[in-house]
């Protein structure tokens, strides 16, 4: 019988052949992971709502008899899983964080978790995000706060936190998240991972009411390694009619199959901190400066790139759409006195921004948005790739709520301390945050590699060439002993 270690230390590619060889059983991955669990999660708080042991059990004895009868559900056949608690699973508490929610079970799958389902993952819990997912620090008044993997005291970032965590403490083979506001990119980045942001579109996001109007909000895949984190895109990728924004496009094999591709002469534009516009925590430029050479070293070319907009006009124009989104899905929990006071301040602060709105505000953010897109856009004809910071900062106190300065200058809402998430957000381009090696202090860093529109498959490619060349995601917590 496989050790425990030797099974949540394998690649979930590795993990999914040897299930299928029988070189491991269901029921000892199951085991492993628990142990794992067990083991880790009570200093971090990442994995929540677990379900229970016997049925999980029992889910994986009957993926062992499936096997032994030749049957194959799919890629992730006896994989434990723990959907992020912000979407609906069938089932199982979907709390999103709010107290308002606690303890309430859904009916329904959002269609990323029925893929993942239906390729034979097992659903043991949730992963925690933030209250609604707002905020890049995962906290809540329902399961408390998610600790750093890597600096237990610190941030594990958000709000997709307690799925980055789980991956980088093999207490998962890899995890879903979402991102709206980096929430994919900045705990993999807090954390050692890759969180990508897909194309809107790629994944199917549904359930939803706003399904024609939902373009900021991505679900996608965190892995330790870019093969995993292409095999679970594999299986969330793809058109689905009840996602009506959702493409025909994409072949979601080929995430799983055509990653390996000769980047040589690849043209990259460093963005940097958009010459000064973004305050970056001391020692990042530099640690962000070492992470390039890394791309160099894979045969790509990086110049310095400047883009000519008036990026607080970016800004507004990103938190009024943010704001407009929010509020009108959850305006109603507002205007219900018992329900509004159970609201984090934040939470408010975004449904009261949307409710002012006027319709002349609205179509300004959305001209401006588009004049962003063309700008941006434009530096394709020079650049195959763009370079950005993940983040601004390291990982930051976890009990602080948000970082209220960067070096030296005042963040004027909770969230403006992550605004280098937003110009790839805005544009609707695929963003990868992949590792990019730790500071002085020996805390994660993450660098954004940024797509063109719908070049998904492009990005990961890059990322694999850059992760090659520069072994940074085999860092290992020192929780992992």
């Amino acid at each position: 019988m496989p050790a425990p270690d030797d099974i949540v230390s394998l690649d979930a590619i590795a993990l999914s052949r040897a299930i299928h060889t029988r070189d491991v059983s269901c029921v000892e991955v199951m085991n492993a992971y628990l142990a794992q669990i067990d083991r880790l999660n009570p200093a971090v708080n990442a994995i929540v709502a677990m379900e229970n042991r016997d049925a999980l059990h029992a889910l994986a004895t009957e993926r062992d008899a499936q096997l032994c009868k030749g049957e194959s559900l799919g890629p992730l056949h006896g994989f434990p899983q723990a959907p992020k608690d912000i979407l609906p699973v069938a089932g199982m508490v979907t709390t999103k964080g709010s107290p308002i929610f606690a303890g309430e079970i859904t009916r329904v799958d959002a269609i990323v978790f029925e893929r993942m389902r239906k390729a034979g993952a097992i659903f043991i819990g949730r992963t925690n995000s933030p209250e609604f997912g707002l905020g890049g620090h995962t906290y809540n008044p329902v399961y408390g706060t998610t600790r750093n993997a890597f600096e237990p005291s610190r941030s594990a970032g958000g709000s997709s936190g307690g799925a980055a965590v789980s991956v980088a403490l093999r207490m998962l083979p890899f995890a879903d998240g979402s991102d709206m506001m980096g929430s994919l990119r900045t705990p993999a980045a807090f954390n050692n991972v890759f969180g990508f942001r897909t194309t809107p579109g790629c994944v199917p996001y549904a359930p939803s009411d706003d399904v024609f109007f939902q373009q900021f909000s991505v679900a996608g895949p965190i892995a330790r390694n870019i093969p995993d984190l292409g095999l679970l895109l594999s299986v969330q990728s793809g058109f689905d009619a009840r996602a009506p924004l959702s493409r025909r496009s994409d072949k979601p094999a080929d995430f799983a199959n055509a990653l390996e591709r000769d980047m040589r002469g690849t043209r990259i534009g460093w963005l940097g901190d958009l010459n000064g516009h973004l305050p970056m925590e001391t020692g990042l430029m530099d640690t962000y400066a070492a992470a390039l050479r890394h791309f160099e070293t894979a045969g790509c070319t990086i110049e310095a790139a400047s883009i000519d907009f008036d990026l607080d006009r970016l800004w507004n124009a990103w938190i009024d759409l943010r704001s407009l989104t929010f509020s009108g899905t959850n305006a109603p929990l507002y205007r219900d006195s018992v329900k509004r006071k159970l609201l984090k301040p934040e939470a408010v602060w975004e449904i009261e921004r949307g409710l002012k709105l006027s319709g002349e505000d609205v179509s300004r953010a959305v001209r401006d948005r588009a004049a962003w897109y063309q700008a941006i856009n434009a530096l394709f004809d020079r650049f195959d790739y763009l370079l950005m910071p993940s983040a601004q900062v390291f990982p930051f106190d976890a009990e602080l709520d948000w970082p209220k300065a960067i070096a030296g200058r005042e963040m004027d809402t909770y969230h403006r301390w992550m605004e280098a998430v937003v110009p790839a957000t805005m544009a609707s381009l695929p963003a990868l945050s992949a590792p990019a090696g730790f500071g002085p202090g020996g805390l994660p860093a993450g660098l954004q590699i940024i797509g063109p529109t719908q070049r998904d498959l492009g990005v990961l490619q890059l990322g694999l060439a850059y992760d090659r060349a520069s072994g940074l995601s085999h860092a290992r917590s020192p929780l992992l002993g």
